[in-house]
């Protein structure tokens, strides 16, 4: 009997063979994404949700706008009683002003996590609005993405590690993406819509995570800046070529001086603020916590972000402007490569940095990184169960009989 196999041919290897090191990447994105995935899910629906938070608020919030008149705005000696009559004897700790037709905002914070906002007409010193932040819905959602709604020195750890782990897995997931051929790159730039529902959420795990790991990452970077102290001191480290993060301290006012007789020291930094803001810019003064500290003046000279702000300190007794230290001492334009990074960090968290347009990355980065956790589990879920499921046995009559040899 003849042997249908040749004799001396070589045995070919199966393919789609994976590496060890491979191997070593898939199991560390699995355990991983199992790991942070809820978690990972939660940030980033909540992240969508911060994404236009000023933009709904300027929709949502009547109370911001009041009718422009040709007068100037009131100084803060005007505005600062009426506000502080709204909050059982206790006193507002800054004013801000902004455009002709939006209302002053006062500030009351304190160590107890109180928290209010207070509207009022510039022209009039009409309260318009008291606002308990505590009660805010885009506050809730911040406090709930920042720290689960727990205790910061407990929440804030689990957030920043499962960030952490996020970004570890868009390293390995970029690894496990990567074709290992020509023919295979143009299947992973796009989803095959017209396959079976497994091969679409297959591709939409990969195919949407390799478009969005790189917004992602800046998303998971500038997160990693509050979560962890040496992380944000490592990257300062880099981007300020081997400087140690500098502590933000307020200078001190000398207590021996006495104030010039008729002289208010909130007024007098208003006007000062007044003079360096154009009509579109907000400006406001922060008023001295001790009384030590320094009077703070500032000028935001883009609305609607925090970066783009210049920081004045005065001598609350001299009126003396003082310097300060740290990262938002000083004008933006003046600050090193490192300091305007810092102090881009919440912007460029959600996409306020490049206006709208950033905005919608940002929006869309977030909405995707919550679906890769879903659509990944999926994708392990549908393995399992192929490997899990039995082959079918052929039936009788489909059984060719083998020839007997005799």
């Amino acid at each position: 009997m003849r042997s249908n196999v040749k004799t001396g041919s070589a045995v070919k290897k199966k393919p789609g063979g994976k590496s060890l090191f491979r191997r070593i990447v898939g199991w560390l994105h699995l355990w991983l994404g199992i790991g942070s995935g809820i978690i990972v899910l939660f940030l980033g629906i909540t992240g969508c949700m911060l994404a236009f938070e000023e933009e709904i608020r300027s929709i949502t919030q009547p109370y911001q706008y009041v009718q422009p008149q040709s007068s100037a705005f009131l100084p803060p000696s005007k505005l600062k009683p009426e506000a502080d009559r709204r909050l059982d004897g206790k006193e507002i700790k800054g004013i801000e002003y902004l455009a002709k037709d939006r209302a002053a905002l006062a500030y009351y914070y304190d160590e107890e996590e109180n928290y209010k906002l207070i509207f009022l007409n510039p022209y009039t010193a009409e309260v318009l609005k008291v606002k308990d932040m505590r009660k805010d819905f885009f506050r809730i959602v911040l406090d709930g993405h920042f720290y689960l709604w727990l205790p910061p020195e407990t929440g804030q750890p689990i957030v920043a590690s499962a960030t952490l782990i996020f970004v570890i897995m868009m390293i390995t997931g970029l690894v496990l993406w990567w074709p290992k051929n020509k023919a295979a790159r143009k299947q992973r730039f796009s989803v095959k819509w017209n396959a079976k529902w497994r091969r679409v959420n297959y591709d939409l795990h990969n195919v949407l995570g390799f478009y969005m790991t790189w917004v992602a990452v800046f998303i998971a970077i500038t997160g990693l800046v509050w979560g962890f102290e040496w992380f944000a001191k490592s990257l300062y480290f880099v981007t300020s070529a081997g400087k140690t993060l500098p502590p933000h301290e307020h200078p001190v006012s000398d207590t021996t001086a006495i104030v010039q007789k008729g002289k208010n020291a909130g007024d007098h930094v208003y006007y000062l603020m007044a003079e360096k803001a154009s009509q579109k810019e907000k400006f406001g003064v922060f008023y001295p916590a001790t009384p030590t500290d320094a009077i703070e003046g500032f000028v935001n000279h883009r609305p609607g972000t925090y970066y783009n702000a210049d920081y004045y300190h005065y001598d609350q007794y001299t009126l003396q402007e003082l310097p300060a230290t740290g990262v938002y001492a000083g004008g933006f334009k003046d600050a090193s490569l490192a300091d305007k990074i810092a102090r881009m960090n919440y912007d460029i968290h959600v996409g306020a940095v490049l206006g709208l347009p950033g905005k919608i990355l940002a929006f869309f980065g977030s909405l995707i990184c919550a679906s890769l956790p879903v659509t990944g589990f999926m994708v392990w879920r549908g393995r399992k169960k192929k490997k899990a499921k039995p082959s079918p046995l052929p039936s009788p009559e489909k059984i060719t009989p083998r020839p007997v040899l005799g």
